[in-house]
């Protein structure tokens, strides 16, 4: 018995600690100005093909700074996979709360509910897997990435280690790959459609004939249209020096009263090159009454 006792004191320390590493490591820190190289995701992709011998297959990936990603896809993205980004801290409860009585009701452990910084900290450092562990780890990591980054950064991180597609990574490589332009050029059509694939970019396509993706995309769509894109301040914030300090900057897409707090944008590493959900039901109007372009243009002030 005293064995036994051991044993399980053994593994509840173990147990204990490796949930606890999380609070001190990963250094969080790097990314206020350094760009991720390659995430957990990308490395659970490669271990895939490696399995099923896929050896010519690399991930394709290409750093695009937040200034030269269109309004658009910021747009469709928060509309998409974060309604409530900007309010925030990292979680957001009454999704949390759908999600689990969803969850009860079909009696199975799917989670959901995650946002933005959430599926950040899931995608660099975590795995796929939808255990209770694993959703202790990625909520020590969002605390520590809201409390370490601006807003503006994680959302620049966030689009560009995102999967589009099968080892499609990043907004810079899945607006060529899908629409042959850069970022910036991304039509408000486009942006939704990208948008609606983000919660299973592998077995959904934005160019794809799924009635998924064109029904979600539309309704996408209708709220930009609905809420309009905000552009006051936008080339002035964007144009900013960079600095190191954790203050939010408000990008696109962010209710009027929030304007206010655009006070700096945050650092961006550059744009290197490597060769490597669901839409939120509210519906209530942000301000401006600007519609988004469909060629993305009209929309557009930062370029």
């Amino acid at each position: 018995m005293k064995f036994i006792r051991t044993i399980i004191i053994i593994f509840l320390v173990l147990f204990v600690a490796d949930i606890g590493r999380y609070f001190v490591y990963p250094d969080v820190g790097k990314l206020i100005d350094e760009n991720p190289q390659k995430t957990a995701f990308m490395e659970d992709r490669e271990a895939e093909w490696l399995q099923e011998g896929l050896l010519d297959k690399k991930i394709r990936q290409k750093w695009v700074p937040l200034k030269k990603i269109s309004p658009n896809l910021i747009k469709a993205v928060l509309i998409a996979e974060d309604d409530k980004f900007w309010q925030h801290e990292g979680f957001d409860y009454q999704a949390i709360e759908r999600a689990i009585e969803k969850n009860l009701l079909a009696k199975k452990f799917k989670m959901g509910g995650s946002t933005i910084s959430q599926q950040l900290a899931k995608n660099l450092y975590l795995s796929s897997s939808k255990n209770p562990v694993r959703k202790i780890k990625e909520a020590i990591l969002t605390w520590r990435i809201e409390k370490t980054l601006s807003k503006r950064r994680i959302l620049e991180l966030y689009v560009n280690v995102a999967e589009w597609g099968d080892g499609i990574f990043g907004i810079g490589e899945a607006s060529r790959h899908y629409y042959g332009v850069s970022p910036s050029g991304l039509s408000g059509q486009q942006a939704s459609k990208l948008a609606s694939v983000l919660p299973n970019p592998i077995r959904y396509s934005p160019i794809g004939s799924s009635p998924y993706v064109r029904a979600r995309s539309r309704i996408i769509y209708a709220i930009m249209q609905k809420r309009g894109i905000i552009v006051p301040g936008y080339r002035e914030v964007m144009s900013l020096p960079a600095d190191t300090t954790a203050i939010d900057s408000v990008v696109v897409g962010v209710p009027e009263y929030l304007l206010d707090q655009a006070i700096s944008a945050d650092s961006s590493a550059g744009s290197d090159s490597v060769e490597k959900g669901s839409v939120s039901e509210s519906q209530k109007d942000g301000a401006a009454p600007a519609q988004p372009s469909d060629n993305g243009a009209g929309s557009r002030r930062s370029e």
